[in-house]
C-alpha cells in the first residue's frame, strides 16, 4: 500500500512549512530515508527524508507553496500502485509512518515491529538510522509525544547487540567563516582574477524572483534600521598570540574531533566581554532593559545566493574552546547541508558576523534584532604596526561593533569592544 508523505512539524512552535524544492521527480525511484524534498520554516531550509522506498507516485503540493503541518504533500509507493481513492489532493493528515530500513550487503536489519506509527522522523535521526541500519520501530522515543530523538537512537545503539562502530559527527571541512589563512601567511600574491565576461550591449535585464528567505532578510534588516539607532565603533587587534595558540593546538583539537578555526577564538572573546559587561547581552523592552541570563551567540553565515542564516550556540559561556570549536563545526556543516532545525536559529542574545570572507577589512553590520549589538570581524591580514617604537609585522584584524544607542552609550560599547580586543591579544 502506498505511503503518505506529510508536511512535518519541525518544532514545537512551527505550525506550517513551505515546500522549497522536490529532490525527486514524479515517477523517480527513491530509497527509504533518502532526502525527498526541502522544506523551509522560519528561514531554516531542512531536507526531509522519504518515509518509504519505492517511487514518488504523486506530488500534491508544488514548490513555493506553504501548507500547515500534517498536510499530505505526496505519495510514495511501488511502480504502478494507485493512490487510495479520495487522496489525490492535499489535506490535513496524521503523523508520518517510517518503515524500517532494509538490510544492506554485509549487515542484517532486525525484523520490524508491525503496525508501529513512528511519527515525524527528523533528518538527523533518519541519517543515523540509514547509516547504521537501525529499525526505528524498536527505538523508544523520549521526545514530545513519544518522538524519537537523536539521543534515543544513540542510546539504542549502545545497548543493541552488534551495534557496529561508534557514530561520530563529521566535523566541517570549513568554517562558518571562510579560513582567512587563505590570505594570511601567503608568501606570493594571489593570481590575478580572470577578466569578467563581456556583456553584449544589446542584452536585456532579467528578473530573479525573491525567495522567501530573501524577503525575510529584507524585512528583518529594514525593521532593525527603523527600530534601533545604529552606532558603530571600531578597534584593531593583534592576533599574534591567537595565531600561535592555534598553530600549536590544531592537531590536538583534530584528534578530539574538532577543526580549530579562528571563529572559536572570536566567540570565546565575545563571551568573555559579555560576562564582563552584561548590559551588552540585553534587549530593549518597554518595561526596561532585559538583561539575558544565558549567553547565546549567533553566527551569521552565508548560504550563497540563497541568503543568510544565523545559527545559535546556546549557553556559549559554559563551553571550553574545544566545545565552542565543536559547536561551530557542527552548525557550519548543518547550515551548509540544510540540516538545521528552527529552534537552532532562535534565542540568540548577541551575534558575530565575518565580513572578511571576501577580503573586506571594515564594515558596519546591521544589528540582529532584538539584540543590543553585533560584532563584525574583518580579514586577518599581516600589516606593519608600531610595537614599542619599532616597526613589526603582525597579523591584525579590525573589529567593529554596531550597537543600539537606546541600550548602550559610546563608553560602554567601547569598554565591551576593548575587552574583546584584550582577550584576543592576551590569549595564552
Amino acid at each position: 500500500m502506498p505511503t503518505k508523505v506529510i508536511m512535518p512539524q519541525l518544532g514545537e512552535s512551527v505550525v506550517e512549512g513551505t515546500v522549497v524544492k522536490w529532490l525527486k521527480t514524479q515517477g523517480e525511484h527513491i530509497k527509504n530515508l533518502e532526502s525527498l524534498l526541502e522544506v523551509e520554516t522560519d528561514k531554516v531550509v531542512t531536507e526531509i527524508p522519504s518515509p518509504a522506498a519505492g517511487v514518488l507516485l504523486a506530488i500534491l503540493v508544488p514548490e513555493g507553496t506553504t501548507v500547515k503541518a500534517g498536510t499530505a504533500i505526496g505519495w510514495i509507493g511501488q511502480p504502478g500502485e494507485a493512490i487510495p481513492a479520495g487522496e489525490e489532493s492535499s489535506h490535513p493528515s496524521g503523523g508520518m509512518a517510517v518503515p524500517a530500513p532494509t538490510a544492506q550487503a554485509g549487515g542484517t536489519a532486525p525484523a520490524p515491529v508491525p503496525g508501529k506509527d513512528l511519527g515525524f522522523i527528523s533528518p538527523v535521526v533518519a541519517r543515523i538510522a540509514r547509516e547504521r541500519q537501525v529499525d526505528l520501530a524498536r527505538v523508544k522515543g523520549t521526545g514530545q509525544g513519544g518522538r524519537i530523538t537523536k539521543k534515543d537512537v544513540l542510546a539504542y545503539l549502545e545497548t543493541a547487540p552488534q551495534a557496529g562502530v561508534p557514530i561520530w559527527e563529521t566535523p566541517a571541512d570549513g568554517d562558518l567563516f571562510r579560513p582567512t589563512e587563505l590570505v594570511f601567511g601567503r608568501e606570493t600574491p594571489p593570481a590575478s582574477p580572470a577578466p569578467a565576461p563581456q556583456i553584449p550591449a544589446a542584452s536585456t535585464d532579467r528578473i530573479i524572483p525573491h525567495t522567501s528567505i530573501r524577503r525575510a532578510i529584507a524585512e528583518h534588516m529594514l525593521m532593525s534600521r527603523q527600530v534601533a539607532p545604529h552606532v558603530t565603533t571600531v578597534m584593531e587587534a593583534d592576533l599574534s598570540k591567537v595565531v600561535a595558540h592555534r598553530q600549536a593546538n590544531q592537531d590536538t583539537f583534530a584528534r578530539d574531533g574538532a577543526k580549530l578555526t579562528y571563529t572559536a577564538y572570536f566567540v570565546a572573546a565575545a563571551v568573555a566581554a559579555l560576562k564582563a559587561y552584561p548590559l551588552v547581552n540585553s534587549s530593549w523592552s518597554e518595561e526596561g532593559l532585559r538583561v539575558h541570563a544565558a549567553i547565546n551567540i549567533g553566527l551569521a553565515t552565508s548560504l550563497g545566493e540563497e541568503g543568510l542564516i544565523v545559527p545559535v550556540i546556546k549557553n556559549a559561556d559554559s563551553l571550553s574552546l574545544l566545545g565552542i570549536a565543536r559547536a561551530v563545526n557542527d552548525l557550519a556543516e548543518r547550515a551548509r547541508t540544510k540540516k538545521l532545525q528552527p529552534e537552532e536559529v532562535k534565542g540568540g542574545t548577541f551575534t558575530i558576523t565575518n565580513h572578511g570572507i571576501s577580503g573586506s577589512l571594515l564594515a558596519t553590520p546591521i544589528i540582529n534584532q532584538p539584540q543590543s549589538g553585533i560584532l563584525g570581524v574583518g580579514l586577518i591580514q599581516k600589516r606593519a604596526v608600531v610595537v614599542q617604537d619599532a616597526i613589526a609585522i603582525r597579523p591584525m584584524v579590525y573589529l567593529s561593533l554596531s550597537f543600539d544607542h537606546r541600550l548602550l552609550d559610546g563608553a560602554s560599547a567601547d569598554w565591551f569592544l576593548a575587552k574583546v580586543k584584550e582577550t584576543l591579544e592576551a590569549w595564552s
